[in-house]
């Protein structure tokens, strides 16, 4: 059947207006093949484009803000520093003055009675103490009114010894020399401190050797000694650095003593009358001459007898304490090299070579021929490990016990163990001749007892740094918890203040 809608009646229908027609997809208006950009259309603006032109040499880039300049300190001159660091400060003006505390003397340096307390160094002596650099920083001086050291059973063997010495006896003129060792803490600085102390009561000449690191360490000028020894080296600072140190803390001693021997190798620099202080003074002023000024001193200090033409005014000498702290720095090579750049043995510089020898006997006199003490210690806290020093420590130990060294039970070096040979002989010695010249002898120190630890801590509550009640008990506790009384664990334990409700 055929529709009566026709197509003539499709035609004459009304367009669809074109808002109701889905929108028409913009056709380009140019080939699709084309690259150009499409006609008539705008360029796109940048986004980080910068408003308005840019002004007249100025720059288009985005500004930074200027940081403000920071304001730094001035670093400090050069060496205060260190000097901070080996500060030395003796008093504390905020701890109590122990009333009664007596100073130490002649009198009372082996008094018994004072074993277990603690006494004071005399005011004066500080500069001679100073000048010798007995003190040490990491010393506990500035907790106390004042400086003051325990009265312990070493010190009244040493006080006994220095006396003997100075006196007239059987130990007058007597030359002992010993080596002290000890655990860390156990107070051998402090025990040479204390020899200081009783030898300028008695007016010695003191001549100490407070670090013997700065001699093998390259920190001062060298030089071959002369053509005929290249192999010996000479260091003129350090040298002079002694003299100064000598000088400074035994002025009253070296004032009243005069030149009495010949010195060839001084020429007209030491002339007659000329006082031992001048002599020395002579190096100070002029390095290049240290060595042979500290050679003429010394032959002055140890002079039994003026020389022929030198009789006026002679007076005889003083004994003499030699200090020194750290032995163990000079039994390896120093940093110091040859003119081949081979490293030079520390028994190599003459410094060093001095201070040794005289631990083996003289061979015609004593090497104190006047009398005196050497006492060399070593250093637990900053000591190398040396294999040849600590068996020639033994070997010490054994003839002190009087063991044959031909005997199997005394003690050698590993022959695989590549031990030092001049370290070894250095210690190694036959009996001395001179019957004023004692052996070299091992003194070992170790904790205090329970009374001297007693009387070490009420000196701390005397201080103000203490408030327990100090007894039998407590006094105990305190002894185990320092290894059996070692007086520097004792320190840090009696300047931890406590506070009682």
């Amino acid at each position: 059947m055929v529709s009566s809608f026709c197509w003539s009646c499709l035609t004459r229908l009304r367009p669809t207006p074109g808002a109701a027609l889905p929108p028409a997809v913009a056709a380009p208006r140019t080939a699709s093949f084309h690259t150009s950009t499409v006609r008539y259309a705008l360029p796109t603006k940048k986004k980080n484009s910068l408003d308005g032109p840019p002004k007249y040499r100025e720059a288009k880039s985005a500004r930074m803000k200027k940081r403000k300049p920071v304001e730094r300190a001035r670093p400090p001159p050069v060496g205060e520093r260190k000097a901070l660091r080996k500060r030395i400060v003796l008093s504390n003006p905020n701890a109590l003055e122990v009333e009664g505390m007596q100073d130490i003397s002649a009198e009372n340096m082996m008094d018994a009675r004072l074993r277990g307390s603690v006494l004071g160094l005399p005011i004066p002596m500080l500069t001679q103490l100073r000048a010798v650099e007995a003190f040490k920083p990491k010393q506990g001086w500035s907790i106390f009114r004042r400086p003051g050291t325990v009265v312990r059973r070493e010190t009244l063997e040493l006080g006994r010894l220095i006396d003997g010495i100075s006196n007239e006896g059987q130990d007058k003129g007597k030359a002992v020399k010993k080596i002290v060792t000890g655990v860390r803490g156990s107070g051998k600085t402090v025990h040479l401190l204390q020899a200081m102390s009783m030898a300028f009561t008695k007016q010695w000449v003191v001549v100490s050797v407070p670090e013997p690191q700065d001699l093998v360490i390259a920190n001062t000028p060298y030089a071959p000694l002369s053509d005929d020894t290249p192999h010996l080296y000479v260091q003129n600072n350090a040298t002079a650095a002694l003299l100064s140190r000598t000088v400074t803390a035994n002025e009253q001693v070296l004032k009243k003593l005069n030149v009495s021997q010949q010195h060839p190798a001084l020429k007209s620099a030491a002339k007659a009358g000329m006082t031992l202080e001048e002599l020395a003074k002579l190096g100070i002023q002029d390095p290049a001459i240290a060595w042979t000024v500290f050679q003429a001193l010394w032959a002055e200090l140890t002079a039994t007898s003026p020389a022929p033409g030198l009789e006026e005014g002679f007076t005889p000498r003083p004994p003499m304490l030699v200090t020194v702290d750290g032995l163990a720095h000079w039994m390896k090579n120093s940093e110091y090299r040859t003119a081949e750049f081979e490293p030079i043995h520390a028994h190599d510089l003459v410094f060093t070579r001095h201070f040794l020898s005289l631990l083996k006997p003289g061979a015609a006199r004593s090497a104190l021929p006047n009398g005196g003490l050497l006492l060399y210690a070593t250093s637990a806290s900053n000591s190398p490990t040396i294999y040849s020093f600590e068996v020639a420590l033994k070997q010490i130990t054994a003839r002190q016990a009087g063991v044959d060294p031909s005997a199997p039970e005394f003690p050698r070096a590993d022959p695989y163990s590549g031990a030092d040979k001049r370290v070894l002989d250095a210690f190694d010695y036959a009996k001395p001749t001179e019957a004023k010249e004692g052996m070299l002898e091992l003194q070992t120190l170790g904790g205090l007892t329970r009374d001297e630890a007693r009387g070490f801590m009420e000196y701390f509550a005397r201080s103000g740094l203490l408030r327990e009640q100090i007894n039998d008990e407590w006094v105990g506790e305190k002894w185990s918890l320092a290894g059996g009384g070692v007086i520097g664990e004792l320190e840090k334990l009696g300047r931890r203040l406590r506070v009682t409700d």
